[in-house]
């Protein structure tokens, strides 16, 4: 049994699936309420160390209906794993509208979506069409910068 405790029958992440026209399965309900916890977007493997005891597959094939539906996105963020992570409501089916910046730390190794920091529209020359458009940022997350700087002044009070 996966770590994560479903809490009893949950009409609002029914309610979030059968929006997004995805029949709400116990896995699906148990993937829904894991991602909606996350601070961070999430690889198929940190999804596989969460719910142990169930199949890889079944795991890859909710995040995959998932984001055909329109209910999460990809990034690939260079970490050498694609990870997922939620939309926007003004996603639909094969429509994603979430053109924000994802800032990847390179301490922790996570990634977030910087859903307020828009990707800046791109004017391409004729005859260039767009179809994909991602823009990773790199750097130390808050939390990351707030540990560097917390040790940095308990070496200068040391000296």
């Amino acid at each position: 049994m996966p770590s994560v405790q479903l809490s009893v029958m949950n009409p609002e992440l029914e309610s979030i699936l059968t929006g997004k026209d995805i029949a709400p399965t116990a896995m699906r309900l148990l993937v829904l309420e894991y991602l909606l916890k996350q601070s961070s977007a999430i690889s198929l493997k940190s999804l596989e160390d969460e719910f142990q005891h169930s199949e890889r597959t079944t795991l890859y094939r909710t995040l995959k209906t998932f984001e055909e539906k329109g209910l999460i996105h990809h990034i690939k963020d260079g970490s050498g794993y694609t990870k997922y992570a939620l939309c926007s409501s003004n996603c639909k089916e094969g429509d994603h509208h979430d053109l924000h910046v994802h800032f990847y730390c390179n301490n922790c190794k996570e990634t977030f979506c910087l859903s307020s920091y828009k990707i800046p529209n791109i004017n391409l020359p004729k005859n260039f069409q767009l179809e994909e458009l991602d823009l990773i940022v790199k750097g130390m997350c808050d939390k990351c910068s707030a540990v560097k700087q917390m040790a940095e002044n308990d070496t200068l009070l040391i000296r």
